[in-house]
């Protein structure tokens, strides 16, 4: 059974958020053909916010000094595990 649950469109504060993203995915974030992000909400992400998401090279261990900031556009729990969401962005 699916359940809907009610969205509040109250405004509140925005925050930053800095994450790493790895090389494979950074690309097509850059060409906004990936336009969304599946990640554990320890942060409490919310529409509105904007993320900035720093390149990271695993074979190397280290940031590659790129990055690109993007904004929150649309936030979902469902089919996910717990406490992990999907958000859809747009580059800013």
């Amino acid at each position: 059974m699916l359940e809907v649950k009610a969205v509040s469109l109250e405004v509140i504060e925005t925050m930053l958020h800095n994450l790493k993203i790895n090389k494979v995915f950074f690309t097509p974030v850059l060409e906004q053909i990936k336009t969304f992000e599946i990640r554990k909400n320890d942060r409490d992400f919310h529409i509105g916010d904007e993320v900035i998401l720093n390149e990271w090279d695993d074979e190397k261990q280290q940031y590659t000094g790129r990055n690109v900031k993007v904004e929150i556009l649309y936030i979902t729990d469902y089919e996910q595990k717990d406490n992990y969401v999907v958000f859809s962005f747009k580059t800013v």
